[in-house]
């Protein structure tokens, strides 16, 4: 080798053996950061464990604290660490493995080395020099040493320290070792749930301590409206309870003039003149007598216009075991409680963040439970006393729960036989011994609605015809949600359009099920959704067309709802023929209706029918109470007056008003016409010139200063269009049969929300139906109606459980032409319900004499007013 290589090759060697070392501290440098994170990875792995000691646990989990921040770190180095391209990675490899060999074996070229090395030597050394210059040209003639000295600039002390907050973020890499299922949880959240099982643990504690209280402040409102009943009871009261034994004239004199009084100066009235001890003892006595038979026949009376002490904390303890004993029925928030549990009992104190795995659930199941155990922790804080606002708002916005609370205690005179109808006895012992499970409804029942539940459910296919307000939408939920705790998963309602809203609030309000809108343009989903799912699938008379066919046979209807039922009392209809047969193909049914009896018998036993052909009712040759008996195994009813003590009273007034001029222009021509509509309507179409608008205003005026809203129904919608115009303030509606269902209960909620004095005027078939208005407390009907049961369900809207004020019933009635012969019309009708419809038993005489059909009316009615006004007369 000449010099002039020997020198070049020198510049080689050096240059390569200056390389070579740039490599080996690239090398050592990844090691001792991927050494470190190794270590780190293991010891995290290593604390992933399963919470609890159940054989299958939802997820594993890694608690994590600050002073874990050097394993992040560690990991979050290695994330750190500059990518090596494929150029890079062969250099480092050569230049630390084979080329330092080759610097070993080219000495040999070099200084006595050359003189002294044997042949065989001189040759590897040859081969080295050749195998370095090769390497060095690859590496001059690459990015290789650029990306060496950028590799060697990377220190990893320049990546600063990484918190537990990003241990799952991709700078990390540590998701990835768990198989990138895992989330981060922060402690606070567990913190928060934690404090929420407490609450429901404590909560289910504390249930009978909650009961107490309420008994306690619900006997403290008696003793209070029992001091005021008595303090207003003469004090010759005490003559009365002792059949006259008692002579009064002492305590007269003495000043003594109510009950009250002798028991607030019961140690002076010995020393009375002409008392003495024995006679003392019996004034006392006998006005203890008093008092205490007062306080046993004492109802509890929440006042809203009252609002005392006593009954606001009769209200926060009701509140709180409102909270407390609905867990027991909260089974899916239990469940979740239950789940999240373990993880939280195996809790470090030091740990910031979870770190959770799925195994037998998803996190985000697990993120489900949180939210839903925090929820009902909060329900229950809201409950406690501590959580402050105001309790009257809570008993407004539900009162029919209060109601069904203080009943359950005994507060509320509810009357136990009356609450099963006139059943036999062998189904009121069979309804008895049945028990409601009641764990997936989150309503409270009264007495009598478990009983129609119960009803329901051992005699499989009935109609609950209860009064108007009595809560049949509860009871059928009540079914519904015990079916369900015991397996069945389907059901299926059918109600007018304008109620599915309704029903689909009720479901999802007070019960835990699914409720689906089988109603509308998203109604194919939510039937698929439905019969993978399971629920209550709610549609409507007219959509049972669409729905045959699409149920598939695997799926069984478990329980069926036909809510309105009256709806399908024509057999010969396609409704009716398409809701028997459902009815036929399933094992259970229920027919909700306040109105079973409209017009004929025959209608009401066309319902029996449906449900139990076996029953062989008949209507023409028997007497009402046989009737009764007959259909008592599918038909139960209960009237307001037997189970709602508590609700307020109904002042119904008929306004007989002369017809202005102007409504006898209107009225003459209709009848001249022979145009019966026309002359129910005519007494309201002369605007502010009518007597009937004229007192409807006045109404309406009354109404706002009495902080009160109003509902006008009326048939016809000329009327209302005339009502809406001629009335001032704030009018809702017209809401009629052309509304859409959904924008009828917005605008009834529109109408709720609204100040007093509003009103919403309503057709009474589309609003006297379905909705629930217990925000009105004055009901205006324009004209009578030619069934009575019409006008019940209208004022049925208003005039149900629920309601706080007194509810007005006015009427508007012309003294001359047809309002006149329609009333006498409806007294026949109302005799026929009375007789047989009103109880749950049967009449008095065949009802083909009673059946006076809409038609014939017209033409008697017309007739007759042609002949008074035509003649003369």
């Amino acid at each position: 080798m000449e010099r002039e290589e020997r020198q070049h090759l020198r510049g080689v060697v050096e240059q390569v053996s200056g390389w070579r070392k740039l490599a080996a501290g690239i090398a050592a440098e990844r090691d001792t950061v991927d050494a470190a994170a190794e270590g780190a990875a293991r010891q995290l792995l290593g604390r992933v464990a399963s919470p609890g000691t159940g054989a299958t646990t939802p997820w594993r989990a890694l608690q994590v604290s600050p002073s874990d921040v050097g394993l992040v770190t560690s990991l979050a180095c290695r994330q750190a660490l500059p990518a090596l391209t494929t150029n890079a990675r062969q250099g480092i490899h050569q230049l630390t493995n084979d080329a330092g060999r080759a610097l070993t074996a080219v000495r040999a070229l070099f200084g006595a080395r050359r003189i002294w090395s044997s042949k065989s030597r001189k040759d590897e050394a040859g081969q080295a020099a050749t195998y370095l210059i090769s390497l060095h040209e690859r590496a001059t003639s690459t990015r290789l040493v650029t990306e060496l000295e950028g590799l060697a600039a990377w220190d990893r002390k320049a990546v600063p320290p990484t918190g537990i907050s990003a241990i799952l973020d991709d700078t990390v890499g540590f998701a990835q070792l768990l198989g990138g299922r895992a989330e981060l949880v922060e402690r606070h959240e567990l913190d928060v749930t934690r404090t929420a099982i407490s609450a429901i643990d404590q909560a289910l504690q504390r249930e009978d301590e909650f009961r107490t209280a309420v008994n306690t402040a619900a006997d403290a409102v008696r003793q209070a409206e029992t001091r005021k009943l008595v303090t207003e009871m003469p004090v010759e009261r005490l003559k009365d309870a002792t059949s006259g034994q008692l002579r009064i004239t002492a305590l007269l004199d003495a000043g003594i003039r109510n009950v009250q009084q002798v028991l607030d100066q019961k140690s002076r009235i010995r020393s009375f003149p002409g008392v003495g001890e024995t006679t003392g003892n019996r004034m006392v006595g006998a006005a203890r007598t008093i008092w205490q038979t007062t306080l046993d026949e004492m109802p509890v009376r929440i006042d809203i216009k009252n609002r005392s002490r006593d009954t606001t904390k009769l209200l926060k303890a009701m509140r709180a075991w409102a909270a407390a004993r609905s867990i027991h029925s909260a089974t899916a928030d239990l469940a979740a409680a239950d789940a999240v549990r373990p993880l939280l009992q195996s809790l470090d104190s030091k740990t910031s963040h979870v770190v959770l795995v799925p195994q037998a659930r998803t996190v985000a199941e697990l993120r489900t439970a949180l939210v839903a155990v925090q929820r009902r922790g909060a329900m229950l804080n809201d409950g406690d006393d501590a959580a402050g606002g105001d309790p009257w708002e809570d008993f407004i916005a539900r009162p029919a729960d209060y109601y069904a609370m203080l009943a359950e205690l005994g507060f509320l005179a509810d009357d136990a036989e009356k609450s099963h109808g006139d059943l036999p006895t062998e189904i009121v012992d069979a309804v008895r011994e049945l028990k409601l499970d009641t764990s997936r409804l989150k309503a409270s029942l009264r007495g009598y609605q478990s009983f129609g539940a119960r009803f329901a459910i051992v005699q499989r296919k009935v109609i609950i015809g209860d009064e108007m307000g009595l809560g049949k939408t509860v009871e059928s939920l009540a079914v519904l949600t015990h079916l369900r705790a015991k397996g069945s998963s389907h059901f299926l309602v059918v109600c007018p359009a304008a109620v599915v809203t309704n029903w689909v609030r009720e479901v999802r309000a007070k019960s835990d099920l699914r409720a689906y809108r089988l109603h509308g343009p998203g109604r194919d989903d939510a039937l698929k959704s439905w019969i993978r799912n399971g629920g209550v699938a709610i549609t409507t008379y007219d959509i049972l067309g669409w729905l045959e066919g699409r149920i598939p046979e695997g799926v069984e209807l478990a329980c069926l709802v036909f809510d309105e039922a009256h709806y399908i009392k024509n057999p010969d209809a396609q409704r009716t023929r398409r809701s028997t047969a459902l009815i036929k193909s399933a094992e259970r049914a229920i027919l909700l209706t306040g109105t079973p009896l409209e017009n004929r018998i025959e209608e009401f036993r066309n319902l029996v029918g449906y449900l139990r052909p076996d029953l062989s009712v008949s209507a023409s040759e028997i007497a009402p109470r046989q009737f009764r008996k007959q259909v008592a195994p599918a038909y139960l009813r209960r009237n307001q007056e037997d189970v709602l003590t508590e609700l307020p009273e109904r002042f119904e007034v008929d306004e007989w008003m002369p017809m202005s001029s102007a409504d006898e222009q209107h009225y003459r021509a209709a009848v001249i016409e022979g145009n019966f509509m026309a002359m129910r309507q005519a007494a309201l179409r002369a605007g502010a010139k009518s007597e009937k608008m004229r007192r409807l205003i006045d109404i309406v005026q009354e109404a706002e200063d009495n902080e009160r809203k109003v509902l006008v129904f009326s048939y016809f919608r000329d009327v209302l269009d005339e009502v809406a115009s001629v009335l001032p303030g704030k009018v809702f509606g017209p809401l009629t049969g052309s509304v859409p269902a959904a924008r009828r209960q917005s605008m009834v909620d529109e109408f709720s929300q609204a100040h007093h004095g509003a009103v919403l005027v309503a057709q009474i078939v589309a609003g006297g139906v379905g909705l629930n208005i217990q925000s009105a407390s004055v009901v205006v009907i324009c004209e009578p109606q030619l069934k009575p049961t019409t006008e019940w369900q209208a004022i049925g809207r208003s005039h149900r459980m629920g309601q706080l004020e007194s509810v007005q019933v006015h009427r508007l009635l012309s003294e001359e032409g047809v309002d006149q012969r329609i009333i006498e019309i409806l007294a026949r009708k109302n005799q026929l319900f009375a007789e047989f419809a009103r109880v749950s038993e049967t009449a008095d005489s065949a009802p083909e004499a009673f059946d006076i059909t809409d038609a014939e009316l017209a033409r008697e009615i017309v007739a007759a007013e042609r002949e008074r006004l035509l003649s003369g007369g």
